[in-house]
């Protein structure tokens, strides 16, 4: 916990923003083009390359001019801690404080960069220890392990399918509103009645009822096969 606390206070918010950007777009395991990430961040593209610079010189991110960035192992460390702290407020936030699905991401966003270990611990305990957070991501252990979750989308699904929702997007606030009136939140089990082929709305039954998802909604979906 203390190499944690010493590890965190070498870092600025703004630094860290750009780990947690470049795990979420490639998990570590892909570099990451300039665009993407400055798309993500909401900045240009130049003011990108000067901090990833400055990353590359901790040792925190490799860097090639052609191919994109890609975390080190310690960049990923570091990352991964964020990562913690933001699920595990979202869970908290929802379970304890009551907040609504479609509020929380903003919420943790400020709170992640703040908290102790000691208070992340306190939380963890609380909730029972959760793999999961709402909207059904995996939250990473204390040593970085990542349980792994189906990132197939509904929209991906052909007729017949009998699937369950594992996750869902926290991109877009609106979207997550509507998914939770649709009832399509982790949990659910749906079976897929008719597919997406002409690019059209996947046609479901949830809890007996038929229903049309939206392809713009389905994509922000994840599900898999039920047993």
């Amino acid at each position: 916990m203390v190499e944690q606390l010493e590890r965190r206070s070498l870092f600025t918010q703004s630094q860290e923003d750009y780990l947690k950007a470049l795990y979420l777009l490639g998990g570590g395991e892909r570099p990451v083009p300039t665009r993407e990430l400055a798309q993500r961040l909401g900045i240009s593209s130049p003011s990108v390359s000067e901090m990833v610079n400055r990353l590359s010189a901790q040792a925190l991110v490799e860097h090639d001019r052609y191919r994109g960035q890609q975390l080190t192992r310690e960049g990923r460390k570091v990352a991964l801690e964020l990562v913690r702290h933001h699920r595990l407020l979202e869970m908290f936030l929802v379970q304890v404080l009551g907040y609504s699905l479609d509020e929380v991401h903003d919420e943790a966003e400020r709170l992640e960069h703040v908290i102790s270990e000691r208070m992340e611990q306190r939380i963890f305990e609380l909730l029972g220890r959760p793999e999961l957070d709402p909207h059904g991501h995996a939250i990473p252990t204390l040593t970085g392990r990542v349980r792994h979750v189906s990132h197939r989308a509904l929209s991906e699904c052909r007729a017949g399918e009998k699937v369950t929702v594992q996750g869902v997007s926290d991109e877009d606030p609106g979207k997550l509103r509507e998914l939770e009136r649709r009832g399509l939140l982790p949990g659910t089990h749906v079976a897929v009645l008719a597919g997406s082929e002409f690019e059209g709305p996947v046609e479901v039954k949830i809890k007996g009822r038929r229903a049309g998802v939206p392809l713009g909604l389905a994509r922000a979906v994840f599900v898999a096969e039920s047993h």
